[in-house]
C-alpha cells in the first residue's frame, strides 16, 4: 500500500499528490489530509476516476483509504445528466461587471447571471475564483440564478483556496468546492472560455 502524507498542502497539491501516485502504478492507497476540503477534492477526484474511498477521522486528520476493485460509481456532472448545455466556460474573477462604479457592477453582475440562466443552452461550465466565490453565497442575489443554472445542467466549480482565503467555505450554498487541478482540466476541456474580472 503507498501511504501519502497531503498535510499542509495547500490546493491542489492533495489531488496531485494522489495522481502521481495511480500515474505510478499504486492499486492501493493510504492518505492522510488536514481538512475537508481536501477530503472532498481528493475523493471526488477518485470516485471519478471508479476508485473505492473510505474516510476515517475528522479534522485535522482524516485518513483516506483507496482500492481499485469494488468500484463505486463516478460523479455525473450535471451536464453530461442534463445534455441541454452548450460546451462553453465561463470563469469568473470578480463580483462586480465594469469599473470603479462598485453598485452598478453588482446590478450588471447580478443582471448577467440572471440573463445566462434564462438562455435554453446555458454554458457547461461556471467557474468562480477570487472574490467571485462570494457570488455563491446565500446572502448574495446571486446565489439564485447559479442555483438555478446548476439545476438546468450547468457545472459550478468554486475555488476551495479563494473561499478559504475569505474565510467562507462553510457558508457556500451552490456550487462544488474545487481545486486548481480540477478546475484546469474543466476549463481547458472545454471548447470555448469567456473570462470576466
Amino acid at each position: 500500500m503507498k501511504h501519502i502524507d497531503a498535510r499542509g498542502q495547500a490546493c491542489p497539491k492533495p489531488v496531485m499528490m494522489t495522481k502521481a501516485a495511480l500515474d505510478e502504478g499504486a492499486r492501493e492507497l493510504e492518505i492522510i489530509v488536514d481538512n475537508a476540503v481536501s477530503e472532498s477534492n481528493v475523493t471526488r477526484f477518485l470516485r471519478n476516476g471508479g476508485w473505492h474511498v473510505s474516510s476515517t477521522g475528522r479534522d485535522p486528520y482524516i485518513v483516506l483509504r483507496v482500492q481499485k476493485g469494488s468500484v463505486e460509481t463516478a460523479e455525473v456532472t450535471p451536464e453530461v445528466t442534463k445534455g441541454k448545455t452548450k460546451d462553453e466556460a465561463i470563469l469568473i474573477a470578480t463580483a462586480r461587471l465594469g469599473g470603479s462604479d462598485e453598485a452598478l457592477g453588482e446590478v450588471l453582475m447580478k443582471a448577467f447571471l440572471g440573463t445566462l440562466a434564462q438562455r435554453p443552452s446555458p454554458p457547461a461550465l461556471i467557474v468562480l475564483m477570487n472574490e467571485a466565490v462570494k457570488l455563491a453565497l446565500e446572502e448574495y442575489s446571486t446565489s439564485e440564478s447559479l442555483r438555478h443554472l446548476e439545476e438546468t445542467g450547468t457545472r459550478l466549480l468554486v475555488c476551495g483556496t479563494c473561499t478559504n482565503h475569505f474565510g467562507i467555505t462553510d457558508q457556500v450554498t451552490v456550487g462544488t468546492i474545487s481545486n486548481m487541478f480540477e478546475i484546469t482540466e474543466a476549463l481547458l476541456d472545454r471548447a470555448k472560455t469567456v473570462t470576466l474580472g
